[in-house]
């Protein structure tokens, strides 16, 4: 039989008050959703319950959680807004609210698929948490997706796949990204995923052989070195995400080294450097597959020392090095901080908590940038999630889709400024898409660009640790030509208003 307990057992250290508020939410889903039935046959309640038990997982609070168990109250159960508010407090109204919008999305047609996208993300760039919540329900209504009618059955796998995976990627909430990227898979791609399986199938009872033989040689090397206070652990790479690397490399199996990886967690940053010299002493490390996502995070937060050694029984293994932190980090990305040490005690003389407020200062009357349209995000939301929120109106569907795809949800490069600053670019951006993403002053006044010291071409395309420096002249301006080298929906839209005021275009 579920329980509030089960849900409040996943919780870290709940005050009683925590653990009070869910257990109210719990029951009042209990009475709400009573007899009704989902497509498996199962009590609808079983969603929500899941939906919940997801976010307490996630090191969601007492207030999200609530939210998430009583997220399709409204839309499915008749409860209005005004009575939510009136048992609980206007934060959990408000999240609900949220979710409850969210939840009439549908994905179907250009024009309404742009429309339900724009909805997404001026939800996410509001409140984080609605869309936290939203990737909660979807992870359940995924696991459940076999019971649903085969002709939704595509769209909403095709759905998760291209949108909701990758968001959960860019937040950096790893646990949920390969979930729904592997819930997804058999559904968009049947036959490939079936090729997949076979695959790894052959591959991952060789690779956990080699992880174990490893992770006993390391354990005793290290010991000697007086280390002994580490975790580690195996990791097998996703199915989709091994399907995508596979394309990429011809479907050649032999040269993809991280099938399997070993994760080594250590106390601290020093710890990392420290057991990486000692496995490159006595393992040979394998030229260029070095990284050090440390000194230079990825730009969703993912901190680690990757390195890949060839071991004495004749293969290879990579190996991941990180703290604790780093690893909560990697798992939970933005959820990490929107966790229940972030909650603030709810005050009933306030309307909204106060972390509500700082991430959405103006909820009634947002300013305005432009005459014909309003802007979201608050302080401690993404930049990317506001760029995406406050994408212009007028822009066509397919641009949108397109500009969507390319700009946030292709494979990334990572390059960097002279100073060290990372910037996150699409695969085959160029030096232009680099000078308008530091800032448009830099791309309109662009004269060249340096790569490792080196001058190069416009049209060359920047590979993951590139460091590019941009030379600029007061009189430069854009030029047509550049509209083809840009990648970027930003770099071309500020390209084309310079030729336009220039009389250019």
């Amino acid at each position: 039989m579920k329980t509030a307990k089960d849900i409040i057992s996943f919780m870290e250290s709940p005050t009683e008050e925590n653990k009070a508020l869910v257990e109210k939410a719990f029951n009042f889903a209990v009475n709400a959703h009573s007899g009704q039935k989902r497509y498996s046959g199962e009590p609808y309640f079983n969603h929500v319950y899941e939906t919940g038990k997801t976010l307490a997982k996630l090191g969601m609070g007492a207030t999200v959680i609530s939210a998430g168990l009583l997220h399709d109250v409204v839309e499915d159960a008749e409860v209005s807004p005004e009575k939510l508010e009136k048992e609980f407090n206007p934060d959990i109204s408000f999240l609900v609210k949220g979710v409850t919008k969210l939840g009439t999305i549908r994905f179907q047609g250009l024009k309404r698929h742009t429309e339900s996208l724009r909805k997404l993300f001026m939800a996410s760039s509001q409140d984080l948490r609605v869309i936290i919540i939203k990737f909660a329900d979807r992870l359940h209504n995924m696991k459940t997706l076999e019971h649903v009618r085969e002709e939704k059955q595509l769209r909403i796998a095709t759905e998760t796949l291209e949108l909701f995976a990758p968001l959960a990627y860019r937040l950096g909430i790893g646990v949920l990204n390969r979930q729904l990227e592997d819930l997804s898979f058999p559904f968009v791609y049947p036959k490939e995923y079936k090729k997949v399986e076979e695959i790894m199938r052959e591959e991952a009872k060789d690779s956990f052989i080699s992880l174990k033989k490893i992770d006993r040689s390391i354990k005793k090397r290290l010991a000697r070195e007086g280390i002994t206070n580490i975790q580690t652990r195996s990791r097998i790479k996703g199915m989709y995400s091994l399907y995508r690397k596979l394309e990429r490399k011809h479907w050649d199996i032999k040269k993809i080294y991280d099938v399997a990886a070993l994760r080594i967690i250590v106390p601290t940053k020093d710890d990392c450097y420290k057991v990486l010299g000692i496995i490159h002493a006595f393992r040979r490390p394998m030229p260029g597959r070095i990284k050090d996502y440390i000194a230079f995070p990825k730009p969703n937060g993912y901190q680690s020392l990757h390195t890949t050694v060839f071991t004495r029984f004749g293969n290879v293994v990579e190996i991941q090095l990180r703290t604790a932190e780093m690893h909560k980090e990697a798992e939970y990305g933005v959820a990490s901080h929107l966790s229940y040490k972030n909650e603030i005690k709810y005050d009933k003389k306030e309307n909204l908590n106060v972390w509500v407020k700082k991430l959405l200062p103006n909820l009634n009357q947002r300013d305005n940038i432009n005459k014909n349209r309003k802007t979201y995000g608050g302080d401690d939301t993404p930049e990317w999630i506001k760029k995406l929120a406050n994408q212009p109106e007028e822009k066509e569907s397919q641009e949108f889709i397109e500009d969507l795809k390319k700009d946030f949800f292709e494979h990334r490069v990572f390059v960097f400024t002279p100073k060290g600053d990372v910037i996150d670019l699409p695969l085959d951006s160029s030096p232009i898409d680099f000078a308008y993403a530091v800032h448009s002053d830099i791309g309109n006044h662009m004269t060249g660009a340096k790569v490792h010291g080196k001058l190069v071409s416009l049209n060359t395309k920047l590979k993951n640790g590139d460091i590019v420096d941009i030379m600029t002249k007061k009189t430069m301006t854009p030029t047509k030509k550049w509209l083809d080298l840009a990648k970027t929906s930003d770099a071309r839209r500020h390209i084309k208003n310079t030729l336009k005021k220039a009389n250019l275009l």
